[in-house]
């Protein structure tokens, strides 16, 4: 049978200008953004806002439902703009009788495959030219300025922050890039070829950056091949001598007759874990639809929680995307049923 292909190509006469960016194959993560802008005015017309005097109304109240209503609006207006189902939107206005100001804030968030900053921006611009309309009778010389991204997360780049800074609040709620500091970890490679120094280990090394990044001890990095005993003996070892509380192994998960791994995982852990794996294949298959291959799978060995991963950095960069969010709490849970590590 003949497989469908990703994307169709058109022999036609003349190109398109322009092409909306095909998502299908990007994970659904937890997105959100916060944008910022600033409208100026005179002290007349600031007084009129803060004293809610306005002939108009309250355009405070007004802008927050406009802002709400421009960021659900984002992909009618802008062309390239994916449509997106919001989870939230919040429109904040701050008020700054210093420069007779106001600076309004939206946050959107979105269970999603794309983010949510043109909805943030879009919340942004729709609440700010609301205060315009409702105060251009009091005074015509207004100005709209420093319209900004200020932060956003969720998706395989993970946290952005504006290099324009942003306020301590806001940096103050921000998930830590450091998510594992404090812990301890350690790196198994399951390889023949990689043990026998055929090719240079990439799945291990790019573990051990991704770990470090996160501000994770990484005690010990080894390299075994695809032989039970050799990574059972490996496991019991680095658990003994560097009792980490997270040890992820790369290699020796797929269907093969050399994919030993998840048996000798399942040999000598003292419970399995079989619903990491199932996650991660579930949401691995956003990536590939052979996902289900996978023998993915973790388990406990005293305080130390094991994950089974597969051996290409690619597939090590597509697990590390899905577990990274929840590792640490995971972590912490794992502490608070009694397997706090002795020092």
């Amino acid at each position: 049978m003949k497989q469908a292909k990703e994307a169709l190509k058109f022999e036609v006469s003349n190109n398109p200008n322009f092409k909306m960016i095909d998502v299908g194959r990007k994970r659904p993560t937890r997105r959100r953004a916060v944008a910022c802008g600033k409208i100026k005015m005179n002290r007349e017309a600031f007084e009129a806002i803060r004293d809610e005097t306005l002939p108009k109304g309250n355009v405070l109240a007004l802008a927050e439902a406009a802002g709400i209503m421009g960021a659900k609006k984002a992909s009618d207006l802008i062309p390239m703009c994916h449509t997106l189902s919001l989870d939230q939107v919040t429109i904040h206005c701050d008020l700054n009788a210093a420069d007779h100001s106001v600076t309004v804030y939206a946050q959107a968030a979105a269970f999603a495959k794309t983010g949510v900053e043109m909805e943030a921006l879009a919340g942004v611009n729709t609440a700010l030219l609301t205060i315009w309309d409702v105060t251009k009778g009091t005074d015509p010389n207004l100005s709209i300025e420093s319209v900004r991204l200020l932060v956003k997360t969720g998706g395989k780049n993970g946290n952005w922050t504006s290099s324009g800074g942003i306020p301590a609040w806001l940096k103050d709620q921000l998930p830590s890039e450091q998510f594992l500091e404090g812990k301890k970890a350690a790196i198994l490679v399951m390889s023949d070829r990689a043990a026998q120094g055929v090719y240079a280990d990439e799945s291990g090394s790019y573990l051990k950056k991704l770990l470090a990044d996160a501000g994770a001890e990484v005690m010990a990095y080894e390299v075994v091949p695809d032989h039970k005993d050799s990574i059972a003996q490996a496991i019991v070892d680095i658990c003994k001598s560097s009792k980490p509380d997270l040890l992820l192994a790369s290699g020796g998960t797929g269907p093969g007759p050399r994919d030993v791994t998840p048996e000798v995982l399942a040999s000598i852990s003292d419970r399995m874990l079989d619903g990491l794996g199932d996650i991660l294949r579930a949401e691995s298959l956003h990536y590939t639809d052979t996902a289900w291959l996978s023998r993915m799978t973790a388990g406990m060995i005293g305080a130390t929680l094991l994950i089974a991963l597969p051996g290409s950095p690619k597939a090590v960069r597509e697990c590390w995307e899905i577990l990274s969010p929840f590792l640490s709490d995971a972590l912490e849970k794992i502490k608070k049923q009694g397997f706090e590590i002795k020092k």
